[in-house]
């Protein structure tokens, strides 16, 4: 998958993975790259249970993309929620 593939998926699957979390989206960038990084979450844990992971720029790695990110948002709340100030 080309790069501009990579970015239009990562925009894609971060904005949705941020209005499933945080009901709201993180701004265009942060988007980009929550979804990025995702979908190379998400295709690893589909690699762990079996299944392949992103595949080019299809549904399935659009799903495969939005579990990731839903996964790393959550992960991220998760670590940042215990912190105090």
């Amino acid at each position: 998958m080309s790069v501009i593939g990579w970015i239009i998926l990562g925009l894609i699957a971060g904005f949705i993975g941020s209005k499933i979390v945080n009901k709201t989206g993180s701004g265009m960038l942060m988007d980009i790259v929550l979804g990025i990084v995702g979908a190379i979450v998400g295709g690893v844990i589909f690699s762990f249970f079996g299944a392949s992971g992103v595949t080019g720029f299809n549904i399935y790695s659009l799903v495969v993309a939005v579990i990731g990110a839903v996964v790393v948002l959550w992960l991220y709340h998760a670590v940042n929620g215990r912190r105090s100030v």
